[in-house]
């Protein structure tokens, strides 16, 4: 019997010890996820949006460095016309790196995201005030 009770307490044992070997390891990845692969991640969608969202006519720099205006868009390349002699250069989408041109959907976008944060911040001063008075008066 007494057999029995040392093999179980030194199996709970074990057991416990590899939990707390793989506690940090696994906390680690949880951090890395969240300071270095979610980000990364939402960094590419929005990039993969803007290339999406090019126009004809779009003011674009390529990753090369080159600026041009979109000149004709097909399924994966644009043609880019650079420079005062109106050279055509034809690159691949994902050479993209930024789009100059501010459209007027982006914009309403940002606009109403602002507009949102302000609303959210007047609404923490309103309730700070609130509270505050409501302090005073007892």
């Amino acid at each position: 019997m007494s057999e029995i009770t040392l093999l179980t307490s030194s199996s709970s044992s074990d057991t416990t010890s590899m939990l707390v070997t793989f506690i940090p390891l696994v906390l680690i990845i949880v951090v890395f996820y969240f300071l270095l692969i979610r980000p990364q991640r939402k960094k590419d969608k929005e990039d993969a949006a803007m290339r999406n969202n090019i126009q004809v006519g779009d003011e674009i720099v390529t990753a090369g460095g080159i600026i041009g205006i979109v000149f004709s868009i097909k399924e994966d390349t644009l043609v880019v016309e650079t420079g005062g002699d109106r050279s055509k250069i034809r690159i691949k989408k994902w050479a993209v790196s930024q789009n100059l041109t501010v459209h007027e959907q982006q914009e309403a976008a940002r606009a109403a995201a602002k507009e949102a944060r302000m609303n959210k911040s007047k609404s923490k001063k309103v309730k700070v005030e609130t509270a505050e008075s409501d302090i005073e008066k007892d």
